[in-house]
């Protein structure tokens, strides 16, 4: 094995270069595919909780339930290709106890809605975001891919996106507890860190700049309704803003990756 150096939209990636495709398991997949698709799982993770608290208190409902459906099939199909092509005990260990979860957490989604239940979803999916976070990281570390890394740091904000709005309408359905504010607060903190270290990345291409740029414009508008989540009523500024972000992010991951 050895490594290259390619350069992909103006950014150097030869942390993550070791070969076009990696043969983990029964399956081969690009390297940069199976990081963007363990990266993903984390945001999938949260947007399936969301969707569930949206179409609980009757907001947005046709929308939430549609990304409900598309999320939970999205990340069933993603977890297959990870466990098929993943030959690492632990991993494939953590990626079932993440099928065990979604799977609990699909089963308890077709009940009726009450707080109890919307508290069990929350726990699920903390779960599912804690075992697909272990297989990304796993991954990096086979990958010889730093945490520092500009892409791992843009994998990881299309899952912040959907964090503050998963917390912003677990506030508003009467989860009112400290740590509901913490995280939210703790959440839209990682965020802006994390947008600032991409804006000043010299490696950017024009495109890339373009795309920062709408992300930048738009946060610096609604993050402040995301920390003011204690007065709330704005969940539909909320829901379709952190989509809207989460979309433009993955376009950004997308341009660094492929």
């Amino acid at each position: 094995m050895y490594f290259i150096i390619v350069k992909k939209m103006g950014v150097v990636v030869a942390s993550i270069s070791l070969f076009s495709t990696l043969s983990f398991g029964k399956s081969e997949i690009s390297q940069n595919e199976l990081i963007n698709i363990a990266g993903k799982q984390r945001m999938l993770s949260q947007r399936i909780a969301k969707d569930y608290l949206y179409i609980g208190r009757k907001i947005a409902t046709s929308k939430a339930q549609r990304e409900f459906k598309e999320s939970m099939k999205n990340f069933l199909l993603a977890h297959k290709k990870l466990h098929n092509s993943i030959d690492d005990p632990e991993i494939k260990n953590l990626l079932d106890f993440v099928a065990l979860s979604s799977d609990d957490l699909k089963e308890l989604a077709s009940k009726e809605f009450s707080l109890d239940n919307a508290q069990l979803i929350l726990d699920l999916s903390e779960s599912m975001l804690e075992g697909s976070q272990y297989v990304f990281d796993s991954l990096q570390k086979r990958l010889k891919i730093k945490e520092s890394n500009i892409i791992a740091i843009a994998t990881k904000q299309r899952m912040l996106s959907q964090r503050i709005a998963k917390y912003y309408i677990s506030y508003q359905s009467g989860i009112k507890d400290k740590n509901t504010i913490d995280m939210m607060q703790e959440t839209v903190k990682d965020f802006s860190k994390n947008l600032n270290v991409l804006m000043k990345n010299g490696s950017n291409s024009s495109k890339v700049n373009k795309k920062l740029a709408e992300i930048d414009k738009l946060w610096k508008i609604v993050h402040k309704f995301y920390n003011n989540i204690e007065k709330g009523g704005l969940p539909l500024i909320v829901f379709n803003s952190t989509d809207k972000i989460t979309k433009k992010m993955d376009e950004v991951t997308k341009m660094y990756l492929f």
